[in-house]
């Protein structure tokens, strides 16, 4: 009987020492492993997709704005033409007349026909009430240049422009229904408008005159334009010289010489638009006027 009993121990703890070495042999379980699955890195892809997706949005909207923007500044423009289109008078200064103001007469009379055309658009579309004063100023400063190398050129080859008989008395341009001549744009029209700077402006194709300018007057750059005209023609030597104490000026400034004392004397005038500060003291003389054609 003791050894039977002693056999079923000697089983039991037999049994239970495998046991144990089964358990201990068997590989342990590796929970982190799971955590570096590959299934982890799914959000990170379905991260980036909605990424791209917004910036490629962006960069659609992004060029629709910079594309709406260049169309309504171009529907601007369009909007707001000159009043009056002088291109035509434009593009014959640019091939006649040089930077210092010298026309090409002999070769602009072959061609005379496109002056004419222009000096008739003119009676076209006249200034009304409706135009601004810039409108207005560029249109008959326009006018009475395109005119004067009208004139000049149904005289053609002359010297001067005094070698023809009354030259700012012929009525000579049909604008509507009314003849025109260069002493009434001048006076009756351009002077009446209280812009002295249009003595810079308006030419009569003469060396002292001041130059005439190689581009249409037109409204939205006449500002620009007849400041520049103003201060080329003081700061030009052939036609006044000028110094603190003492000026030679152009005898412009003795027949116009109400028009530029509408606001201050003629010396406020001077200094508003020479590089030099003249004297209210200075010593004024005029030079002579050399009638020669601008040529």
């Amino acid at each position: 009987m003791k050894h039977l009993i002693l056999l079923a121990l000697t089983a039991f703890l037999f049994s239970c020492s495998g046991a144990k070495k089964v358990i201990e042999n068997s590989p342990k379980e590796q929970p982190k492993e799971i955590v570096a699955s590959p299934v982890e890195t799914t959000p990170e892809v379905v991260i980036e997709t909605p990424i791209k997706v917004v910036e490629t949005e962006l960069e659609i909207e992004t060029e629709e704005i910079i594309e709406t923007a260049d169309v309504i500044k171009h529907e601007t423009i369009i909007a707001n033409p000159e009043t009056f289109n002088h291109e035509a008078w434009n593009s014959l200064l640019q091939d006649y007349v040089s930077d210092a103001g010298n026309v090409n007469y002999k070769d602009l009379k072959s061609n005379r026909k496109k002056l004419t055309n222009y000096i008739a658009s003119l009676s076209d579309n006249m200034p009304n009430d409706t135009w601004k004063k810039e409108d207005k100023l560029a249109y008959w400063m326009n006018a009475y240049n395109a005119m004067t190398v009208d004139l000049i050129l149904r005289n053609y080859p002359l010297q001067s422009i005094k070698d023809i008989k009354d030259p700012w008395d012929q009525r000579l341009w049909k604008l509507d229904n009314k003849w025109y001549n260069l002493e009434e744009i001048e006076h009756q029209i351009l002077r009446k408008m209280d812009e002295p700077r249009i003595h810079f402006g308006i030419v009569c194709a003469s060396f002292s005159c001041p130059k005439l300018q190689n581009e249409a007057f037109t409204a939205s750059n006449l500002e620009m334009q007849l400041t520049n005209a103003t201060r080329e023609f003081l700061a030009d030597k052939n036609r006044n010289i000028i110094s603190k104490n003492t000026l030679k000026l152009s005898k412009i400034f003795k027949w116009f010489k109400k028009d530029f004392e509408q606001n201050g004397s003629l010396i406020d005038f001077l200094n508003t638009y020479s590089d030099i500060s003249i004297s209210e003291k200075a010593n004024k003389s005029y030079l002579d006027y050399n009638w020669d054609l601008n040529d």
